[in-house]
């Protein structure tokens, strides 16, 4: 486990920020705008930072004073925030991101609840081998499920537990395909790009991580597997990922 936590005056180059300004509780979110939506939900939102597709922004949520950064797509830059978070003195941090589903029942409007993820992203191998298993924190997955009881309760919202496929591939060519029906096979929830590279990245620095999934989609429903088709920008995904944000803030600031 690493101990690389910097002083509260570091700089930290890439997300643009003094070590010392890091909330301890972070959500984790690949779009800059998605950062906004998450400050709207938060008292007294001030922003921290804004360097390249990393914007940070800080308030309070039940009492709680927590952050939310935007990673970006794609293990590679995601790792280098996560990595940044952590070594500023992040203690948990939670991904409130979009995936597709991937077993048929497994369809946009659901929410997944990540409790580990298949590493088929090029970053966390550079890291630690590929048998080292990309966990959630229990307590996170916990916190995430108690959080997201109230919204089964009142809708009809699917909400699924299990793994998830960390996939650096998201456009598939005909060369060499893809490899979506394998994992399906194998019982894979849900496919996205970054869950893999933050529970590994956690776990060296200790630091409690997990992750909760808006689907926005099924690329293997239908006939629809180039993506040629794919809409993200539909009411029920917006829908979601407010459901998804609202859940990740209540797990976020619940005691662990």
């Amino acid at each position: 486990m690493s101990s690389t936590k910097h002083s509260p005056d570091t700089f930290m180059p890439i997300i643009g920020i003094k070590a010392g300004d890091v909330p301890q509780r972070m959500l984790v979110v690949g779009d800059p705008k998605r950062v906004r939506k998450v400050a709207e939900m938060l008292e007294d939102a001030i922003e921290l930072a804004h360097n390249r597709e990393y914007l940070t922004i800080a308030g309070t949520f039940n009492g709680q004073h927590v952050g939310v950064i935007s990673h970006g797509v794609g293990s590679a830059g995601a790792t280098v925030c996560f990595e940044e978070l952590c070594r500023s003195g992040a203690e948990c941090i939670i991904r409130v991101g979009t995936a597709g589903g991937m077993q048929p029942h497994v369809l946009d409007g659901a929410l997944v609840i990540a409790t580990a993820a298949v590493r088929d992203e090029g970053t966390s191998s550079r890291l630690v081998p590929l048998s080292f298993p990309a966990c959630a924190s229990i307590g996170i997955v916990w916190a995430l499920r108690d959080a997201s009881t109230s919204f089964s309760a009142d809708s009809d919202r699917l909400i699924e537990e299990g793994v998830v496929l960390s996939s650096d591939l998201f456009y598939p060519h005909d060369v060499l395909g893809g490899d979506l029906p394998q994992w399906q096979r194998a019982g894979v929830l849900a496919v996205e790009m970054e869950v893999s590279s933050l529970f590994i990245t956690a776990a060296l620095h200790g630091v409690d991580a997990g992750a909760i999934l808006a689907i926005d989609g099924n690329p293997l429903n239908g006939e629809d597997s180039d993506m040629s088709n794919w809409d993200p920008h539909r009411k029920v995904v917006a829908d979601t990922v407010d459901a998804a944000i609202a859940v990740g803030l209540t797990a976020l600031t619940a005691d662990q």
